[in-house]
């Protein structure tokens, strides 16, 4: 149990809400274009986590761009169809809450997809801080944007966890001196996050009510 703890920063897509299947046909769509039947689902799952310009830079540096901003228009207009809420992440977030804890999120997507998926499942009010790909400089696993919500909660390092789907989150905690937690449900699998050696790894959401010592009834 600990009680040392004060503050809770989350990834977002594959951590607080399930955005795989839109991200996967997102890519699918923008390379399928350009490229037709040359990318599978298993291609683009190692896709998953770096900023779309990493992504698409290395995939083709001249069309980089095309191809980002195809990725964007389709992942914007599918978003509600293919986004869902993870079994259980939205009743932990609530015990949380009202248990006290300062929440926010520090994600690499842009503000106004972030500000749609917590409209989406109804997590709005729990985050007083969303640190998106528009707020930094550098990205995670750089910790800028985990030091920006750490400042604008005022707290330090210490009384933090930074929980996540990917290594990039993991890296990011480790980066800027928090606790890291990742998360089971990760589409690149327990084993894999567990490789970055997170303080914790959580099966569901509910096993952070039970670190943090708050009640689950």
């Amino acid at each position: 149990m600990n009680h040392n703890i004060t503050t809770l920063l989350f990834d977002l897509d594959g951590t607080l809400i399930d955005t795989n299947e839109l991200i996967i046909q997102s890519f699918l769509h923008a390379l399928d274009k350009y490229y037709p039947n040359q990318y599978k689902r298993e291609d683009v799952i190692h896709f998953m986590g770096p900023p779309l310009e990493e992504t698409f830079s290395k995939v083709d540096a001249e069309r980089m761009e095309l191809l980002r901003q195809t990725y964007l228009d389709f992942n914007k207009t599918q978003h509600d169809h293919y986004v869902k809420e993870f079994t259980g992440v939205y009743d932990a977030i609530e015990k949380l809450h009202k248990a006290g804890y300062k929440m926010g999120i520090v994600t690499t997507k842009r503000n106004v997809i972030v500000q749609m998926g917590l409209r989406l499942t109804g997590l709005t009010p729990f985050f007083e801080t969303v640190v998106t790909f528009d707020d930094v400089t550098k990205v995670k696993p750089d910790p800028e944007g985990v030091n920006k919500a750490l400042t604008f909660f005022g707290v330090s390092p210490d009384e933090a966890i930074m929980v996540g789907d990917n290594y990039h989150d993991i890296e990011a905690g480790k980066n800027a001196g928090t606790k890291t937690a990742g998360v089971a449900w990760s589409l690149k699998g327990k084993e894999f996050l567990q490789r970055w050696e997170p303080d914790y790894m959580l099966d569901t959401m509910d096993d952070l009510l039970r670190i943090l010592g708050v009640s689950q009834g």
